[in-house]
């Protein structure tokens, strides 16, 4: 009787929540993130997009200096490109352990300045960062509010069209010039100068699960330190990080190939990334004739 008397009175409000949640589930099924160009891709979506959303195959993971240096159609090792913007170890970590993409055949990892750094923001519209409690149109609310503007100032012109979003990730032609590269060099050292490996922490804890992880799949694992621009100094934590990751590594009989101080400035865009024209080929082919020595 109470519950009965308890349901009449409040009827609205559980019907209305009934239906927020019935419409969000509706929403998560439709997933606009991904199946809609009305809607913002990020770079692990555009990854899947631009494999005819494949979900499995050997991998070339990291941030995006690994797209702009890895030019997969020109590559003989045929791995997946999956740089990501701003990705780091612990995204990694968090498509194996959700079962986002099989890994297969091979896994390689490229790691650069930023790779490793907790305070890093990331793109927060990874599909790994969302919590199976959070309904789903909170989640991507700034991308619902953005295409819904659009759909309304459209519709107020008697329109239903739109601008598809962007699908393809971002490379990196030509050079900067040396008052860019300066600047930005001043940036990061004033945003992570000072970083310590305790700033590293989450990182490098990730990347022991993933080095566990390949080993209990008998995957491959390769590690390429990315290359940094060597007109310029390291970032200070950079022999540290180095030293903390190489024993890792070492420890797991994981090859490295260290490409971090091998290119000249004349083959960069700007610090950490390479230029599509000259610096992108020479990489791909060394990373190609490395892989090749490795067998499989």
């Amino acid at each position: 009787m109470k519950a009965a008397t308890f349901l009449k009175k409040n009827s609205f409000v559980l019907g209305l929540l009934l239906a927020i949640v019935v419409s969000d589930l509706l929403i998560s099924w439709w997933n606009p993130m991904v199946s809609s160009r009305r809607f913002y891709k990020n770079d692990f979506t555009k990854t899947l997009y631009h494999h005819s959303w494949s979900q499995s195959g050997p991998v070339f993971f990291g941030n995006s200096a690994v797209t702009g240096a890895y030019i997969e159609e020109k590559s003989d090792a045929h791995l997946v490109e999956m740089g990501l913007s701003y990705g780091k170890i612990t995204d990694l970590k968090g498509i194996l352990e959700d079962h986002l993409y099989q890994v297969r055949d091979e896994l390689v990892i490229g790691i650069d300045v930023h790779t490793m750094l907790d305070p890093l923001e990331t793109d927060p519209t990874y599909q790994w960062f969302k919590p199976w409690y959070q309904p789903y149109v909170y989640t991507y609310r700034d991308y619902f509010r953005d295409s819904g503007e659009e759909f309304v100032r459209n519709l107020s012109k008697g329109s239903l069209a739109y601008e598809p979003r962007w699908i393809d990730k971002e490379l990196y032609p030509g050079r900067k010039d040396d008052a860019f590269l300066q600047s930005k060099w001043t940036e990061y050292d004033k945003r992570f100068g000072a970083m310590t490996l305790k700033d590293f922490q989450d990182n490098l804890d990730a990347l022991q699960w993933v080095i566990r992880y390949a080993k209990e799949q008998q995957l491959p694992l390769r590690v390429i330190w990315m290359p940094w621009n060597k007109g310029y100094a390291d970032p200070p934590y950079v022999a540290s990080l180095k030293e903390a990751v190489n024993g890792q590594l070492k420890t797991a009989g994981v090859p490295v190939l260290d490409l971090m101080h091998t290119y000249d400035p004349k083959y960069f865009h700007d610090l950490v990334h390479l230029n599509r024209e000259e610096g992108a080929p020479l990489f791909t082919k060394e990373v190609d004739t490395w892989l090749k020595s490795l067998g499989k």
